[in-house]
């Protein structure tokens, strides 16, 4: 498939088929010869191609949820039976007859978490068992809970998030301190006549007996004691905190658990609806896959490439796990070929720098963009692979609304 490929190994025959991203607008993989694009997007799961998911079902404590975030949990956090129980973050819609739909808020005990980004959870609303996203819920009454924590992020990641045009003054989010093991940061979107829209940060430290605080003369128990605090008055701050950041849904790694490893899916599941785009190797579609979730199909021309070196490049491929790359979510072997990526719904880089809103970018935001591209390449580096197609028009994004296409 050759859109990432092994530093030890010839190149591939054919052009890349995942792709990086951009948070900037809604671009898709239009261009079907094109190598592993950089799209700019926002996401919420770990980079990390490999996660070991802890037995939450033995107590929850920050050292077994989040092993990098130091978890303070409320009193009174909801058990049953000393089981921790799980809470919805965002809505679900289930994609296939294993899969479980829920509503945000509801809650649920983990029945088996060992199948990595999918674990097998009963509801306490419903009655209804079946798998979920694991990175859709949290544990009840923890920080990870709280609509305005975004755990691990950059500062400049932020800083895109808070200047989004739907965010007023007050507009806020605490994430992971970048350079303070156990400390956390707070970031408000301000304004004032000399900088006009801008975002501020302060330090969100932790007391040796467990407390937080931003100013030693007041400290409190919790985060979420502090924000409560901060909400009421700015005491220093900038400005009072008004509300918290609108968080993006989480990008899921594959497209249902059984795809999770068997992820060889038939022809017969998907439908193409859409051409986007068409090259010397193939076309790219808009499809549905299963009748219920929106992909990108890329489809390439019989003799491009053997299936057996398209099912052993697709095999790394599927391992690439960062929120600036176009996640791989399954194959169709025999030819023609099919790569079923996630869909990505404004075009390529090039077109919006070109045609679009890109137009008007300032250099600011230009270089913001080139950095989230260097981002995601840089993280194939890491993993010992290569790019060998890089350019605007195989780059997909979407919009940083953070609203899931489906």
């Amino acid at each position: 498939m050759g859109c990432a490929c092994c530093k030890q190994k010839k190149p591939a025959k054919a052009a890349a088929a995942t792709s990086a991203t951009v948070d900037i607008t809604d671009l898709s993989p239009s261009n079907p010869d094109g190598g592993l694009s950089a799209a700019l997007t926002q996401g919420r799961y770990c980079p990390d191609p490999i996660q070991t998911i802890p037995d939450f079902n033995k107590g929850f404590s920050s050292s077994i949820v989040f092993p990098s975030i130091n978890t303070h949990q409320r009193p009174g956090c909801l058990t049953s039976g000393g089981v921790t129980l799980f809470i919805a973050l965002y809505e679900y819609d289930a994609r296939t007859e294993d899969d479980l739909s829920f509503k945000k808020g509801e809650k649920f005990h983990i029945i088996n978490n060992t199948e990595g980004d999918w674990w097998e959870a009963r509801s306490l609303d419903t009655g209804n068992s079946g798998y979920i996203p694991s990175n859709y819920v949290a544990p009840v009454d923890s920080i990870q809970a709280e609509e305005w924590y975004f755990g691990k992020m950059g500062r400049k990641d932020a800083e895109r998030q808070l200047l989004a045009n739907s965010n007023q003054r007050g507009t806020f989010l605490i994430r992971e301190s970048e350079t303070t093991k156990g400390a956390y940061s707070l970031s408000i979107r301000d304004w004032d006549d000399n900088k006009g829209d801008h975002v501020k940060h302060y330090k969100v430290r932790k007391l040796d007996n467990g407390g937080y605080y931003i100013t030693t003369r007041s400290q409190f128990d919790t985060v979420q004691e502090l924000v409560e605090h901060y909400t009421e008055r700015a005491a220093g701050l900038c400005c009072r905190l008004i509300g918290s950041c609108k968080r993006g849904m989480p990008k899921l790694a594959d497209l249902s658990v059984k795809t999770k490893d068997m992820w060889e899916i038939p022809r017969e599941s998907l439908q193409l609806i859409k051409k986007l785009g068409n090259g010397q190797f193939g076309e790219v579609w808009m499809g549905m896959w299963n009748g219920t979730t929106k992909v990108a199909v890329k489809t390439l021309k019989p003799g491009t490439m053997s299936p057996e070196a398209f099912l052993e490049e697709a095999q790394i491929m599927k391992r690439l796990r960062h929120d600036k790359l176009v996640q791989l979510y399954a194959v169709v072997s025999e030819e023609p070929i099919y790569i079923i990526t996630e869909f990505m719904s404004q075009g390529s880089l090039l077109d919006f720098l070109k045609d679009g809103e890109g137009q008007n970018l300032k250099l600011p935001q230009l270089v913001d963009m080139a950095a989230q591209i260097a981002s995601g390449m840089a993280y194939i580096e890491r993993m010992n692979y290569i790019h060998r197609d890089l350019r605007a028009a195989n780059i997909p994004g979407r919009r940083q609304s953070g609203v899931q296409d489906r």
